[in-house]
């Protein structure tokens, strides 16, 4: 039987375009892109087209977007170039001085964990919680906004659930009171649309191999005018904000596979979706005892999160060997955690060890759905028997 990979959401195979963009690169035009000479020269512009790239995906201006080593790089500037800018009481920017910040429950740890940091530092974090579809209620951001509030991050759709959070409302609450909104976009890129003026954010974090482009290059967009102390200090590199000679085979991929995202947006969301719902249905036609994780409408395209009653997931997922999924624990020491998104949403332990997460792309096939559904059916049908 073919493998059939349904795990997009944890990361996606370089698409062919982008790998022959990039190849130019890892032979040729190896220059530095700081030279000023013609290797450096084609660096450069190798560089600066696909920041002209990127730009374009989110809307936003050419020196707006800095490449990073990915979306936990982008996400760790943003939250920590913030605290290091507006914490102090002195601060010369016009934004006000302060240790406070909102985020979510149910963020990746690439925002908690910073989020945790600051808080050794003195820094004061809300955790917003979130309703039974992992939706943020932007009531309750509108709440826990003190006087000291300097930022708001809250991730644009969850990784595991797929629920898209209501974020242009949660900028507008923002703006109104003067507070930067920073959100993760690691999940959205390439899904659903990603322009930054629609969802009023000062800053948004991309992860190049949640859409194609090869791991271990990302960017973060910085509204203009915003000026953050930089998390990597050195030479001038990146208008001055993230120092290091460019991974440039790689931005120049980042580049091309924004391109892509942007060009087959609506093709790739239909044919996504649509299998998605196929998948789903012919599940609950073969098993009782599913129930859908997430918001029912207001969720990616691509995402599935089930739950399976009388089934432990980790063990489902260990007898089946020819689909690639996630689970919704994690192992440690021996033991199992359900998923703390899970949890948070007031799922039960029992229904949270049972989660299976289904994340398609655009290189599922209706025939790889047939497959996952039938190999799914009957791993689990055993596992009830056992």
């Amino acid at each position: 039987m073919k493998t059939i990979y349904l795990d997009y959401n944890a990361t996606t195979p370089i698409d062919p375009e982008v790998l022959n963009e990039m190849l130019p690169y890892l032979k040729k035009h190896f220059g530095n892109p700081s030279s000023s000479h013609i290797f450096g020269k084609a660096a450069k512009k190798g560089v600066e087209k696909a920041r002209q790239r990127v730009a374009s995906l989110l809307g936003c201006e050419i020196s707006e977007v800095i490449f990073t080593s990915g979306g936990s790089e982008a996400n760790n500037m943003a939250l920590k170039g913030v605290a290091e800018t507006l914490s102090a009481k002195g601060t010369s920017t016009s934004l006000r001085a302060g240790n406070h910040i909102i985020t979510s429950q149910i963020e990746h740890p690439a925002i908690l964990n910073p989020c945790r940091y600051l808080e050794r530092k003195g820094f004061k974090v809300a955790y917003l919680p979130v309703d039974q579809y992992g939706m943020v209620d932007p009531a309750d951001v509108r709440k826990a906004i003190t006087s000291k509030t300097i930022l708001i991050t809250i991730m644009h759709a969850n990784n595991e659930v797929g629920t898209i959070q209501p974020i242009a409302e949660i900028g507008e609450i923002a703006r109104k009171h003067g507070i930067l909104f920073h959100t993760d976009a690691a999940q959205t890129i390439g899904k659903i649309e990603t322009k930054v003026n629609k969802l009023k954010v000062d800053l948004l974090s991309i992860a190049g191999h949640k859409f194609y482009a090869p791991k271990g290059v990302g960017a973060l967009y910085i509204r203009k005018g915003l000026k953050l102390e930089p998390l990597v200090h050195g030479a001038g590199h990146e208008y001055g904000r993230r120092a290091g000679t460019e991974n440039v085979a790689s931005i120049v991929g980042l580049g091309k596979a924004a391109e892509i995202a942007w060009r087959d947006l609506k093709e790739y969301r239909e044919k996504v979706f649509n299998l998605r719902e196929k998948l789903y249905w012919r599940i609950l036609d073969k098993i009782d005892g599913v129930k859908l994780n997430g918001h029912p409408t207001q969720r990616l395209p691509n995402t599935l999160n089930l739950s399976f009653e009388g089934v432990d997931s980790e063990e489902l997922l260990s007898k089946l060997k020819n689909v690639a999924l996630s689970t919704g624990s994690a192992c440690h020491a021996g033991h199992k955690d359900p998923s703390g998104v899970l949890l948070a949403m007031g799922m039960d332990r029992v229904r949270a060890l049972g989660a299976v997460r289904f994340s398609l792309g655009k290189y599922t096939t209706k025939g790889d759905i047939s497959q996952a559904a039938v190999a799914i059916a009957k791993s689990i049908l055993d596992s009830r028997l056992s």
